[in-house]
């Protein structure tokens, strides 16, 4: 047994700002009805049109809260362009694959992927409170690959006979989706691994369900001893709400760092004027603008994908109006490459 309770005690709930019905109440009321959503955003008589014909094996689920943020009677909406189930998740597409990033060939233990040096990654968890049609796992078998399973302890004694891993990395699903007790119980193990310098959190929950961020995980969060590092997904200016900004400025009073990664989506987020808005967004709260990267090339996002070419450009013209730190890199990610790739010509121009 992993003892928790020194990385877990109470405090006031005040502190985030974020107060009202708790978080796992939020996530139990998620829309996961396609037509519901249309329903709720004046877009129903369009669903022959909007709505994929048949099921796409991948459900939805949208918390109301990020319903909210959506624009009503806009079939449009760069939020609901990226939920809602459509009949481009269908067709087949050449060079779209279910496993586009080698995640099952970078499996080391239970849970655990391994694919750049000093980094260890653990499948957390195959929950989300939010399904992202672009999801690069959205085939990944969770049922058969997370580490919190069994109290993490596969995870863990992988890691302690691995002394160059200095960052582990939480990732998922949304490793947020766990309790905090539980994390607790992997930052309590984390702490007898004198080789593990800092643990970063990849999460889209204080983006899409941002009372997620609340006074227990907050206090387990600043009660860690080692550097924190919280990378958060964004990717249009207008799913950060004063509710997320508060969650950000709540991570950081916690000691994090925060950093956005984001991924450019055809129809959404690909125009220079959305991802300036979106940068400035980020940095009005705290947090630094990280990657931006191409799509993964996961079978049925094909229709989100844009030319890499474009990409290149855009963030050439990014670079024109923002100042240097505001500018994402540009990235892909390269099954069996030994770091994130830098586009090509991205690079060239840096």
């Amino acid at each position: 047994m992993i003892p928790a309770s020194p990385l877990f005690s109470h405090i006031p709930a005040s502190r985030t700002g974020n107060d009202g019905p708790g978080w796992q109440r939020l996530w139990r009321e998620a829309i996961t009805d396609p037509m519901a959503l249309l329903e709720m955003l004046g877009l129903g008589r369009h669903a022959d049109r909007l709505l994929a014909p048949a099921d796409t094996g991948f459900a939805l689920r949208v918390p109301q809260g990020y319903v909210a943020r959506m624009r009503h009677g806009d079939a449009e909406d760069p939020l609901l362009l990226q939920v809602l189930p459509g009949a481009g998740e269908l067709l087949e597409s050449p060079g779209f694959s279910v496993d586009a990033v080698g995640d099952l060939a970078a499996r080391t233990g239970h849970g655990v992927l391994q694919k750049y040096h000093g980094r260890a990654l653990l499948i957390a968890t195959g929950s989300c409170a939010i399904h992202c049609r672009y999801c690069f796992r959205r085939h990944f078998p969770y049922a058969e690959q997370t580490a919190a399973s069994a109290r993490w302890g596969a995870a863990i004694e992988h890691l302690r006979g691995d002394t160059s891993i200095s960052e582990v990395i939480l990732s998922g699903g949304d490793p947020l989706s766990l309790s905090t007790p539980k994390l607790a119980e992997l930052g309590e193990a984390l702490c007898g691994l004198p080789h593990v310098r800092r643990l970063r959190i990849h999460t889209r929950l204080p983006i899409v369900l941002p009372q997620r961020v609340d006074a227990e995980w907050l206090d387990w969060l600043e009660r860690l001893p080692m550097q924190k590092v919280v990378v958060v997904h964004a990717n249009h200016a207008n799913e950060i709400d004063e509710s997320v900004a508060e969650a950000c400025a709540a991570m950081r009073g916690a000691g994090a760092v925060l950093l956005n990664q984001s991924v450019l989506l055809r129809r959404i987020n690909d125009t220079v004027e959305t991802l300036a808005s979106l940068s400035e967004r980020l940095f009005d709260c705290g947090v630094l603008p990280y990657y931006l990267h191409l799509l993964d090339r996961v079978r049925g996002t094909a229709h989100f994908e844009v030319p890499e070419d474009r990409a290149t450009g855009l963030l050439a013209d990014l670079r024109e109006r923002l100042p240097g730190y505001l500018v994402p890199r540009l990235v892909r990610e390269v099954a069996g490459a030994a770091s994130k790739t830098p586009v090509p010509r991205e690079a060239l121009r840096t």
